[in-house]
Parts: structure tokens; sequence; C-alpha cells
């Protein structure tokens, strides 16, 4: 059975580059009548959070993204150290103990050299009266022995891929202070969950190549990988820096639809267009793995706006009204409120906005050569309340009365009386109008 995962780290909200590995893993599960696990990369106890773990399930529910099972990996360190062992025994696992300066420099002088920075192995000929001399004065760290190799796969969307694992460090699998890393818990829990395919970011192409080696010393099965393209921000600028304000939880304070963060981010990189889903069913039925690229992807906040304007607009009013009563706007006026202004918002925050417009009026927006017109003009209103007909009467005698007819005409008074340029049909909005305009 095909089984994906998403194993986010509990140190920080879930932000946009985070969706996609979750998104594109949760689609090739659901597609394919699999499992999808979400398991927290929670085995740093310093910045692993309990908030961060929430947020990460109502991150993924808010867009419909549902799990089989949940996994934490701060649970399952017997495991980890089992597998250490076992590796230890191989003779796949040795003891090193320079400090972090003392690579540091080794790395410099292999740059300074020519030389690629690649850890020279020196604590793996290490003799046991000289290990036991070096733990008696420092901490020690563990690395994996790689087999130098080609190490080589078919990506999902990269292609045929080819590592030359002796152009790579031994990877680090156990720091100094006994904490175990990201590279061998997964390999653990990969093997052990049965993991078939697995989706991440570009950045981690080497990391799969030394992966791979550590799943088959385990004697596990290597799943499908594929690496996706690493997002940019609109310029090609790196998005890193702004993740900060691309939090999912952000996105949706600002009021931007589950939909748009789904239909954009399922196409988004591939070739195919850009199309509104309604649900995440809808998103799954439509994805295809092999039409991503591999080139860098330039996201844009911006265009999750016309797609979640385009969202509201299909909803009628049962699926908003908690909303529209949340922002004042009255039981008996929502349907008809709705109605007018759905097709003139970019996200449901809008919504309070359009209602004190009507309740409360707005600030009359008057060029000073229209100043006489409009007061002319409003003084020739008649008294609330009004109705679908008021507009065309009202427009009919100020034209009679001055003049005036066309944009010159109906400009004006819709700027005076909603303090927009542009927005509903005037016959539709002053039905709405609780106040009486004024200058």
């Amino acid at each position: 059975m095909t089984t994906t995962r998403f194993a986010p780290s509990p140190t920080g909200w879930l932000h946009i580059g985070n969706l996609r590995a979750a998104l594109f893993n949760y689609a090739i599960a659901r597609g394919q009548g699999g499992r999808f696990i979400l398991r927290i990369d929670d085995t740093d106890p310093e910045r692993s959070k309990d908030e961060y773990v929430q947020g990460i399930k109502d991150d993924l529910t808010w867009l419909g993204i549902t799990w089989d099972r949940i996994e934490h990996q701060s649970a399952r360190m017997d495991q980890y150290l089992a597998a250490k062992q076992r590796l230890i025994e191989m003779g796949r696992l040795y003891e090193c103990f320079e400090t972090p300066t003392e690579l540091d420099l080794k790395r410099k002088k292999q740059l300074n050299m020519g030389k690629p920075p690649v850890y020279d192995r020196a604590a793996f000929g290490l003799s046991d009266e000289e290990k036991n001399r070096l733990r008696a004065e420092r901490g020690s760290h563990w690395r994996f022995l790689l087999d130098h190799a080609r190490i080589e796969w078919t990506d999902g969307i990269i292609g045929d891929i080819s590592i030359d694992a002796a152009s790579v460090s031994d990877p680090v699998l156990f720091k100094n202070d006994g904490q175990i890393l990201y590279t061998l818990a997964s390999v653990v829990d990969d093997v052990e969950m049965g993991i078939t395919d697995i989706v991440r970011g570009s950045d981690h192409v080497t990391n799969t190549a030394t992966q791979i080696q550590i799943i088959q010393a385990l004697g596990g099965a290597v799943p499908r990988f594929a690496h996706h393209s690493l997002l940019t921000g609109p310029q090609g600028e790196a998005l890193s820096k702004r993740l900060g304000t691309l939090a999912l939880r952000d996105l949706r304070a600002r009021g931007i639809a589950p939909q748009a963060v789904l239909s954009l981010m399922a196409r988004l990189g591939s070739s195919y267009p850009v199309e509104l889903r309604a649900n995440i069913d809808e998103v799954v039925a439509g994805f295809d793995l092999s039409k991503f690229g591999s080139a860098p992807t330039k996201f844009d906040a911006a265009d999750l706006l016309p797609l979640t304007a385009r969202h509201l607009a299909t909803l009628d009013h049962d699926a908003v009204a908690e909303t529209l009563r949340a922002a004042g706007v009255p039981d008996d006026l929502a349907p008809a409120f709705w109605g007018v202004v759905r097709d003139n918002i970019d996200t449901l925050s809008d919504v309070a906005d359009w209602w004190a417009l009507f309740r409360d009026g707005p600030k009359p927006l008057v060029a000073d050569e229209d100043r006489d017109f409009v007061a002319e003009a409003f003084a020739m209103l008649p008294p609330l309340p009004y109705g679908p007909e008021t507009w065309g009467a009202w427009t009919t005698a100020v034209k009679e009365a001055t003049g005036r007819k066309g944009k010159g005409l109906f400009m004006p008074l819709r700027k005076a009386v909603t303090g927009r340029e542009r927005g509903p049909e005037m016959a539709d909005v002053m039905p709405l109008l609780q106040v009486r305009p004024k200058l």
C-alpha cells in the first residue's frame, strides 16, 4: 500500500514552504487509496513546543488535510538507539571527537587548498586507547560510514540522479549532547512505518543520497523519492527571509481562503494552469507529480487574493452566515447584504468594512468641482427607507434638474454615496443604506 508522511518540526509555525511537502505527500497517498502519516519531528527538546504541535494540526485541518495516524519521534527514542547499536556492530557508525571549532578549521583548510570540505575520517582510525583518552577530555559525536560508491536513483521530479558518496562527508547521526539527528530518526521511521513515497524540497537531495545508504544498511526498502523545487519571492529573491509573514496561521488571519491556498500550491511550479478547486478532494483528483519541474518557483502571496475572491463569489449566504453575524449584519438583512457584496470583496475580513459603510455611511469622496452638484443632488434624495427603484428615480430627477448625464452624473454620486469609485450596482446598494447619505 502506498504510504507517505509529512514530518514537520514543531519549532515554529507552518509556513507556505512547508505546505508543499504536506500537500504533495497527502495527494499521492489519497490519490492511490493509501495512508498518510503525520509524524512530529520533536527530537529537539529545547526548541520543540506543544503550541507548535497544535498549530500544525490546526493548519492542516483548516486546509482539509487529514492523517491516518500521528507519530511523535520523541516517543521513539528506543528504536533510534537500537538502530545505533546495530550500525555500530556492523562497523557503519563510528565515534568522532572533533570540536565544532576544529571541524571548522579543517573545512577552511580544505577550501583554501581548493579541495571539497569533506570530513577526512580522522576519527575512524583511532585506537581504543586514543578513544578512551579523548572520551575523558571531551564529548563525542557519531558519524555513519558511507560506502564510497555512486548513489543513484530516479527522482520523481528531477529524473535520474547520481551522486558520488566520496564527495560527501560521512553524516553525523548523533550530536555531542546525545541528540538524535533527523537523518537517522527519519530513516528508522521510514523503514519501520513502511513509507513507500517521499516528496520533499530539492535542498534535501544530498541528504537523500546518504539516507539511501542508511536505509540499505538497516535492511529497509528504499522509497520512491521526489524533490520539488524551492520557492522564491516574486522577484526571485530568497523566500526564507519572508517566511515569518507567510505562516499559514497568518494567511488564515488575513482572511485568505483555504481553497485559494490549496489551488495555488497544488499547481505552482507545474505545467498545469492554476485552477480554483472547491476542496482538498478536487485538488487530489487533479494532482500529477510528473507535471512539476525542478527550477526555482516564484511565489507571490498577492496571487492568493483573486483566488480567495473567486471562491467567496461561489458561496451562498448559509456558508458565511456566522461571519456576517459576527460583523454585526442583522439576520434579516444578511442574505441581501451578502448577495450585494460577495462579488466585491477580496477576503471575508472585508465584510465588516462594507457593513460599516451601509450602517454608518461613508466618508464621502467628492471632488471640489462636484461639490455643488452633489449638494444639490443630495437635497433631492428622498427619505429612508430606500428600495431597488430609488437609484433610478433619483438619478433621473437629478439629470433633469442639472443637465448632467452619463459618467458625469453617475460617478460623482456613486463616490459620494459609497465613498468608493467602484462596487456593486447602486440599485442594489441603496436598499441596504441604514442612514441617509450626506456631505
